[in-house]
Order: structure tokens, then sequence, then C-alpha cells
């Protein structure tokens, strides 16, 4: 007697098919974003146009707007804000509390006024070229006021002027926005038309709640933080490094985003508090690759999310609300850069670097929609208009290069460096080595950048003035994060046989301006480095073993004639047999040239 089919069951054959009718899984869109992503960057970054227009229009073409290959673009700018986050981290990590208060007047000066004065301006115009009311347009405004700190930063960054004046001026604006979403939430809030919001806390308790998270986030980082760092790396688990580097940077944005406050905000600050600590470098090579593909992420989703009907529906209206958001940033900020003191060219450069809207708007325009200031419809054209606006930095950073740039015959008055800490030299180990060769570079007045692994060490050195950064100067990762890209010269003086030729000569490629130098553990380890693109290999005992050898012949007697004589034919035999030996590839090549019996003093 046949047993008949449980309904739902699977047929033969059909074990492990993915139902057709499933939601596509995060593989599945993973793939498509990552493989637009791939394809609209590598093409914009080989015209000109930065990645950054690259992933928006990625995200618009695979988004359901157009081919509606990827769907559900709200989760997915959930995780993407990560990386915005991520990036606050990592320029409050760039940021010491001693220059962020040096640029306190860059911040509360130009920040306050560009802000101000840019929100009032955009706010009259939405309110003289549309219907819109006072509360709605200055709702509208404010948000328009800000900047993309996701999409500038990192156009400071590969032009390599983030630590010029010109780019702290840009920073400092960026920050006092950051700082400003707070007052603007709270405006918005007093404006609000939704019954549901009478209940809110009131302005002053969230500047209350502000200034105590800030403290609290201080307290942290100096009690909580810093020990946590210290003993991860004494157990040297890498990987626990990278886990307690992403918890901070969550916990610092959770703490925040409860409080109703902005997440960039707490990242930020945590970033500060651990400006100055010896693990800055190795905080900045571990959390750099999330930053990046978190931060991609964002700006695919931004284009998943441009409502392209609503751009069909009005076009003229969306494109001529982006241009005037353009002009009158643009006016305003170089009007504003003028009365602080900047040249023309860099004030129209900084114009337009901040003319676009920023990632915030979309955050604020939610806020103002929930307030009954404005309708979705609105919320979703001027979310257009912050798009449109964001695409079109690159080519306005081009199409005037030539107008901002001083001459050639000028190039004397560019602005020179702003401050920064870029050494002239990295030194990768600071044991009794490293630490002889580092003082005698400083004695040279070469700047240097000191990286090791060893904690306790590195509190010993603090004990004695010494700043000795916390890494592993034998990954490309960390080397760049220390400056390797500037450094003139990098010295590895790590203890034991740990330098490989593969490492020299990725290292070389990776920083072709730099002369490496390497301390070898014997002579294995000068054979197989000797041939390598190093500028010097030294073995760590050869110079203090002639330099003992000497005084025992000044003991004995010898003139210094004599001792000399003695020192070169040592070192002639040594070089001859170590050529032999480089050539051959055998050590035990040349064993005629070691001296083992007593050399008859000359005639």
């Amino acid at each position: 007697m046949g047993v008949a089919p449980v309904d739902g069951g699977l047929a033969a054959g059909e074990k492990g098919r993915v139902n057709p009718e499933a939601s596509p899984s995060i593989v599945h869109d993973g793939f498509l974003l990552l493989g637009f992503a791939l394809a609209f960057v590598l093409v914009f970054r080989r015209l000109g146009l930065g990645a950054t227009l690259g992933y928006l229009l990625a995200g618009a073409v695979v988004g359901p707007q157009a081919l509606h290959l990827v769907g559900e673009a709200e989760q997915k700018m959930g995780i993407g804000e990560l990386g915005i986050t991520l990036l606050l981290f990592l320029v409050g990590l760039e940021l010491e509390p001693k220059r962020l208060w040096a640029m306190r007047k860059d911040i509360l000066g130009l920040g306050l006024a560009q802000v101000v004065l840019c929100g009032i301006a955009v706010a009259g115009a939405i309110l003289l070229t549309t219907g819109f009311s006072p509360a709605a347009a200055l709702a509208l405004g404010m948000p328009l006021a800000l900047s993309s700190t996701a999409q500038v930063l990192p156009m400071l960054q590969s032009s390599g002027r983030m630590k010029t004046r010109f780019g702290e001026r840009a920073f400092s604006i960026l920050l006092f926005q950051d700082l400003s979403i707070i007052p603007m939430i709270t405006i918005v809030a007093a404006m609000s038309r939704n019954p549901a919001d009478a209940s809110g806390p009131p302005g002053w308790l969230l500047a209350v709640e502000t200034f105590a998270a800030i403290a609290a986030l201080v307290f942290a980082g100096r009690f909580v933080i810093r020990p946590l760092f210290r003993l991860i790396g004494n157990l040297g688990e890498r990987e626990m490094f990278v886990v307690a580097a992403l918890f901070t940077v969550l916990a610092a944005a959770g703490l925040m985003e409860w409080l109703g406050l902005s997440t960039a905000l707490g990242a930020f600050i945590a970033g500060v508090m651990l400006a100055d600590s010896p693990y800055r470098h190795e905080l900045e090579a571990d959390v750099e690759p999330f930053r990046s593909i978190l931060l991609g992420l964002f700006f695919l989703t931004v284009g998943m999310m441009l409502d392209l009907g609503a751009i069909a529906r009005d076009p003229l209206f969306v494109v001529g609300m982006a241009a005037m958001l353009i002009v009158v940033k643009t006016g305003v900020i170089f009007l504003v850069a003028r009365l602080f003191g900047m040249g023309w060219r860099p004030a129209l450069a900084l114009g337009l670097l901040l003319s676009q809207g920023g990632e915030f708007g979309f955050v604020l325009f939610a806020q103002a929609q929930h307030a009954f200031l404005i309708a979705p419809e609105a919320a979703s054209l001027f979310g257009a208009v912050v798009t449109l606006s964001m695409a079109t930095t690159p080519f306005l950073m081009m199409a005037t290069r030539r107008f901002r740039e001083a001459p050639a015959t000028a190039a004397q008055s560019r602005e020179e460096p702003g401050g920064g800490d870029c050494a002239n030299a990295l030194i990768v180990g600071y044991g009794r080595f490293g630490q002889a060769v580092g003082q005698v570079l400083l004695a040279g007045g070469i700047q240097v950048t000191l990286i090791d692994t060893d904690v306790e060490m590195i509190d010993v050195a603090a004990n004695f003035g010494a700043k000795v950064y916390f890494g592993d100067g034998t990954r490309l990762d960390m080397l760049r994060q220390a400056g390797g890209a500037e450094a003139e010269m990098i010295l590895f003086c790590i203890d034991g046989d740990q330098i490989e030729p593969p490492l020299l000569e990725a290292v070389h490629e990776a920083f072709p301006q730099a002369a490496i130098y390497v301390r070898a553990f014997d002579r294995r380890a000068l054979l197989r480095l000797e041939s390598g693109p190093a500028a010097l290999v030294v073995r760590e005992t050869m110079e203090s073993a002639i330099a003992m050898a000497r005084a025992a012949l000044d003991g004995a007697g010898l003139g210094q004639e004599a001792i000399n004589r003695a020192e070169d034919v040592f070192r002639k035999r040594d070089r001859e047999r170590l050529d032999a030996q480089i050539e051959s590839g055998d050590i035990r090549t040349a064993r005629d040239r070691i001296i083992t019996e007593a050399m008859a003093p000359p005639a």
C-alpha cells in the first residue's frame, strides 16, 4: 500500500533547491552590489572622477528605480552608515586633543559662520522660490547647509591636502556641521506639528545629555579603553585587537544613538581620546578596511534610494534646486572664507568642495517629515537634490582646477603642511638596538616615528619621554598608517631573525621613495638580505665585536697602526668570503678566508 506524500514535502531531486519566490540572500545582494561597484568605480577612477560618483551611479543602476536587482535599500543604509561612523573615528585618531584645541578658532568661527549663514541663505532661497511655509523652508534649509563628510574627507586624503592649512579649515567646518546636528534636531522638534512630539525631552535636557555623554566617553577612553588595549597588546592577539577596535567605535556610537544624538560624533570623540595613545597606528590599520567597505556600501545605498521617479516627474525642480544649492553655498562659503583671511583661490576651492548637500540631510529630512513639517514627496525630492549635488562635486573640482590653483610662478606661496606629525624616518623595533639608532637620528635632526609590539617596553619608553606606537611594523598597512608614504627612510631594528627578502621587496614596492635599512640577526640573515632592495644590511654584533677586539689589542700593548691593520685584514677577508657566499648561495664557501690562527706581524 502506497503512502501519500505529505503536503509541502519535496519531491526527489528538489531537495536543497532554493525557492525562487524567496527573498534574495545576502550573498546574492553582496555579489551584485560589489560587482557593479567594482565596475563603476574602476571606470570613474580611470576618468579621474573619483570613487564616490561611481558608487552612487552603481547604486542607482542596480537598485529598485532602474534594474531592480537589489532591494531593501533602507536596511542596507543602516549598515552603510557605519562607514561614516568609522570614518569619523579615523579622523579623530588623526587629531590629538592639543591639535584640536589649536583648531578651536576655525571650528567655532569659520564652522559656525558657515552653518548659520548657509542655513539662512538656503532657507531664504527655498522660501522665495517655492510655496513652502517658513517652518518647512527652515527645516529644509538647515540640513542643506551641511556638506558630505563622507565625500569630502576622502577627497582631501587622496589629494594629500588633509594635513595642510586648507585641509584643516575644511575639516573644521565639517566637524562643526556634525556638532550642529544636535541643535538642528532640537529646532525641528520645537517647530513640530506632530502631537506625539509634545512629550519629547526639552532642548536644554538634550544639551545636558550631550555634554554628559561626551564626558562619559572621555572618562571611558582614559580609564577603560586604554587599559583594555594594553591588555590585548600584551597577549599578542591581533584578532582581538580588531574586535576591541570595532567594539570601541560601536560602543561610542551606540551611546550617542541611545541618547538620540549623532553616532558619528561619538565615534569622533572616541578617536580623539585615543589619538595620543601608543595604539593609534595599529587602530588605523585595523579599522581602515572596514571603513572603506562600509563607506562604499553607504554611497551604494544612497544611489539605490535615489527617487528617479520623482526626478522624472519634476526634473526642472530637482536640477534647479541642486544648482541653487551649489551656487548659494559656494558663494556664502567663499565670502566667509575671505572674511577669515583666505586668499580668493583657496576660498573658491573651499566653497566648491563643500557646495554639495550631505548624508545627514537624509536623517534631518526624516525628522522634518516625522514632525509634519514637510510631506514625504518633499523629502524624496530634496533627497534627490542632495544626491545630485553630491554627484556634481568631482566635476566642479575638475572643471575649476586651473582657476583655483596658483600659477606655477607662485608655487613658493602655496600652503605648507599644517602641523602634521609626518616623520622623516620610521624605526621598526625599539629595543636596545633601535633605541641607539633612534637617538643618533634625532641628534642629527631627523624626525622619527617609533613602532614596536612590546607593550611593557612602550610603557617604559614613555617614562623616559619617548613616544613609541604599538603595532606590527612588518605589515604594509601598518607602515602606511604610520607615514610610510612620506618617510625618507625605513629602518628595521627588530631583534631576532624576522626579516625576509619578500617583505623587503614588498616594502620597497609600496614605498619606493624610502631607503631601507635592516638589522640582520647573523651571517645567514645577511646572505639572504644582501642582494635585496635594502640600502644597507648591518649584522647586529659586527661593529660591537670589532670595538671590543680593538680594545683588547690596545690592552695587549699593540700600537694603533697594528690595530688598524688587524681590523683591515679581518674586514677584507670577511668581505671576500661574504661575496663568494652570495655568489654560490652556500654558507660553507670560502672557508679558507676565516682567520683561525695567529698571523705574523708585518715586517
